[in-house]
């Protein structure tokens, strides 16, 4: 992977991960389970079943969550902390 893709993948993954941390997980991982997307070689680790799995449940749960008044309120605050790191994180890992 070229410089250009490889930042443009770190910032791709950074903005969406900080509005759907769980959707970007599950759907990355599922692309490469599926060989439609090469990750690179530090999000490999993504297309593994039991994060697509995990993953998966918990973009369900945040769905689901996103539906009701008093729960949405209560989830976007716990993940606020959740999204940026792990935005940070994502990042990172597509550039190593």
């Amino acid at each position: 992977m070229d410089a250009l893709s490889m930042i443009a993948t770190a910032a791709g993954l950074g903005w969406a991960s900080g509005v759907r941390l769980y959707a970007v997980l599950f759907f990355l991982g599922l692309l490469q389970h599926a060989g439609v997307y090469t990750l690179p070689p530090d999000l490999q680790v993504l297309a593994h079943p039991a994060v697509i799995g995990v993953s998966g449940l918990l973009f369900l749960l945040e769905f689901l969550a996103d539906k009701v008044p008093g729960v949405d309120t209560l989830w976007d605050a716990v993940h606020t902390f959740i999204r940026i790191p792990a935005g940070g994180v994502l990042a990172a890992a597509a550039v190593a």
